[in-house]
């Protein structure tokens, strides 16, 4: 139980049905209590109840982010030395020595890349004044005792990481060497001597390439303090916002853990629901081993399954289609024509949708591209299957590309949808290159979305992070790396509210959560302060919008201190 809260003298969007809001609203005992004026509503607050003077500022429902990965990229920093905002060279080597200081001669030291996680648009390497990731030169000025390792991170490929003289010694790489092993490319100097840098298929996830999975087997990754870590991006969410996740991509019975025992200790400070994953990786090389794995771990799932719970919920399983592929020929970043590679097979799809049903389990699908829309749809619209999908509210992940006809047929079945806008802004300049810019009038398009029937769930995932970016984002579907183009067609831009329902009530549709993403009496006590009306203010002020106040349940989470309380 929370004491009673009461915030007034501003406006409180509820979000519920019909757009109302309030001058006041009262919380108690972690739910919504109350809406109206302040003197009515002071009268039941309670001699221990607290008063927010909002001073004119804008109430609304704690967001939701329906694919956030909070566990996961925290994660990644766990133990690495953090290089995301160094100035220049010289930093960088600061940075590295000091940790060098604390760690054990012959240890490997691992950091973050240099920029602004994950695309590396706004920020990156290029911008140092060097104009160049320090080779191993300059490293080994940080130390010559410890293998150094600079990571590069998905999704931007190809990509380059630098290692100092002892990290490429520690992997077998001097002079002389190959210039291309795969699809590494080992950097040379203008004498051909190794400088430490290697580019190509070097991300630290997401790399399918043998050599360079070799190199990243010999350098070890201490396991992160999940509970260290996620419980660090939960704070992180709250002060973005974020009240309520949704992570459906990658987890695990673990992770399911670690949400738990976080709720146990009184330390999640967010809702959660979640849809563990089903390995498909190696469905063509062993479909008799994928198909026992997804048996057992949808099995695994459905013991886990909880449906109630007011802060961790299990709810379903993912299936992942990886790759890009396409009915056209295409020109890879490797110069190699293709169509792409098939990593799935029709086998494990029919029977993940057959066990999600048998299991009463969610089904997520995880597909990008045309081929794999129509490789799910043709499984699921076969008549034994259609009508027993339609009423479970299934769900499309990502889906960044989906045509007019895939989203009627998703709707024909019944399914929900979770995106996010940072798809066309992080990638969209990439697939112009590789398919034709004629494949932006499929990029993230919304409102085509909305205008079919389906229910829309917006996520942060790659970035940008802040939930009201992501919404200027859905007015604009800005392209980064293109001069500044906006893909605003009449398929892509939807209305600031409807942007705004896909963090909070279309969201809570999605989830079946109907106590989060609004502010109606009986919801939870999820609410955010903003310095600003998201739903008035200027599109252009909308990515600055800052959140001075987070309660969960009532309960301030996060508090820049610019509200007056007492």
């Amino acid at each position: 139980m929370t004491r009673s809260t009461l915030l007034h003298n501003g406006t409180i969007r509820t979000l519920a049905p019909g757009g109302a809001t309030a001058p006041a609203l009262l919380i108690r005992d972690g739910r919504v209590a109350a809406l109206g004026e302040r003197r009515a509503l002071a009268a039941e607050l309670g001699p221990d109840g607290e008063e927010v003077d909002l001073g004119g500022r804008t109430v609304l429902p704690g967001l939701v982010d329906t694919h956030p990965h909070l566990l996961h990229f925290e994660s990644e920093s766990d133990g690495v030395v953090d290089l995301t905002d160094a100035a220049d060279h010289a930093e960088i080597v600061a940075r590295i020595a000091a940790k060098a200081r604390t760690t054990p001669p012959g240890e490997w030291i691992v950091t973050t890349p240099v920029g602004e996680p994950f695309y590396f648009l706004r920020r990156s390497w290029r911008d140092l004044p060097e104009r160049v990731l320090p080779d191993r030169h300059v490293l080994d000025r940080a130390t010559s005792a410890h293998p150094v390792f600079i990571q590069a991170w998905a999704p931007t490929e190809p990509n380059v990481c630098a290692f100092n003289s002892a990290g490429l010694a520690r992997l077998g790489i001097a002079d002389p060497a190959p210039d291309r092993v795969g699809d590494v490319w080992i950097d040379k100097d203008h004498a051909g001597g190794v400088t430490g840098l290697l580019r190509g298929a070097v991300n630290e996830i997401y790399s399918h390439d043998p050599y360079w999975q070799q190199l990243l087997d010999r350098i070890p990754h201490a396991a992160p303090d999940l509970l260290v870590t996620t419980r660090r991006a939960v704070a992180q969410a709250n002060a973005r916002g974020v009240t309520t996740v949704y992570e459906p991509h990658e987890m695990t019975a673990e992770h399911v853990g670690v949400y738990r025992r976080l709720r146990d200790l009184g330390q999640l400070d967010v809702r959660v629901t979640l849809a563990l994953e089903v390995d498909q990786s190696r469905a063509l090389d062993d479909l008799g081993g994928t198909l026992a794995g997804l048996r057992d771990g949808l099995a695994q799932t459905r013991a886990l399954r909880d449906t109630a719970d007011e802060r961790v919920r299990v709810t379903g399983a993912t299936l992942s289609y990886a790759g890009e592929l396409s009915y056209e020929l295409y020109r890879d970043v490797y110069g190699r024509m293709t169509k792409g590679r098939a990593r799935f097979h029709r086998d494990v799809t029919r029977a993940f949708a057959d066990g999600c049903l048998e299991h009463d389990l969610r089904a997520n699908f995880l597909s990008s591209d045309f081929v794999h829309h129509d490789h799910v749809l043709g499984i699921l619209e076969a008549p034994e299957l259609a009508a027993r999908v339609r009423d479970r509210g299934w769900i499309l992940q990502h889906a960044p590309l989906i045509g007019e006809l895939h989203a009627q047929r998703f709707q024909a079945l019944g399914f929900d949808v979770t995106t996010s806008t940072g798809f066309a802004w992080g990638l969209g300049a990439a697939y112009g290159e590789k398919w034709g810019r004629q494949v932006w009038r499929d990029l993230v398009p919304l409102k085509r979305l909305l205008l079919a029937g389906l229910t829309v769930a917006g996520g942060s995932d790659w970035g940008p992070r802040s939930p009201f970016e992501q919404l200027w984002l859905a007015e604009t579907h800005e392209i980064a790396g293109t001069g500044g183009h906006r893909n605003a067609g009449a398929d892509q831009v939807v209305t600031r509210a409807e942007a705004l329902a896909m963090w909070t009530s279309a969201a809570a549709e999605v989830l079946r959560w109907p106590e989060v993403g609004t502010l109606a009496v009986g919801a939870w006590g999820d609410a955010i302060v903003l310095d600003r009306d998201p739903l008035t203010c200027p599109l252009d002020d909308l990515p600055g919008t800052t959140v001075e106040l987070t309660l969960a349940g009532g309960r301030v989470v996060h508090d820049s201190g610019a509200v007056a309380r007492g």
